[in-house]
């Protein structure tokens, strides 16, 4: 994949992110790519679904795993608005996936660079490739003014 290619789709998990915000969700969306077609995509609906697992990543998992019939995401990457926590690293590594592409680092819970390497740790039986960086300011954004506003309202 080029950068142009990594942009492209990230800028679709970035409109998957708006759609959550205006949910009220936090603003993270996933797209998940394979041979150029997508094959799943999410968005944060942990409030609506009342369900701590209910991240971008795994609702986008769990529909490619369901349209290729296979829980074996090899060829797969996935685009993510916001650096993995380690929830989601996991079952990235355990769904095969070969890249995840984010946009954001998560200072928090991010675990495929910045507090964690799960996806480059050598004790697991699978790894992945790792991009960061991609519309990096325009995901931090999504973020910062999302919980910005939120602390406005509470004032």
């Amino acid at each position: 994949m080029t950068l142009e290619d990594d942009e492209r789709w990230m800028d679709e998990a970035i409109a998957l992110a708006r759609r959550a915000e205006a949910m009220g969700e936090v603003p993270v969306g996933a797209v998940l790519v394979k041979d150029g077609v997508r094959v799943g995509q999410g968005h944060n609906l942990r409030e609506r679904a009342q369900d701590p697992t209910a991240h971008a990543e795994l609702i986008g998992v769990r529909a490619a795993a369901a349209r290729l019939r296979t829980w074996r995401l090899s060829g797969v990457s996935v685009y993510v608005t916001l650096e993995p926590c380690p929830m989601c690293a996991g079952a990235l590594v355990n769904a095969r996936v070969d890249r995840v592409v984010y946009g954001a680092t998560d200072p928090k819970a991010g675990a495929t660079e910045t507090l964690y390497t799960i996806g480059d740790d050598p004790r697991l039986n699978h790894r992945f490739q790792i991009t960061s960086g991609v519309r990096a300011e325009a995901c931090a954004n999504l973020l910062s003014d999302f919980f910005r506003r939120i602390r406005e309202r509470r004032r």
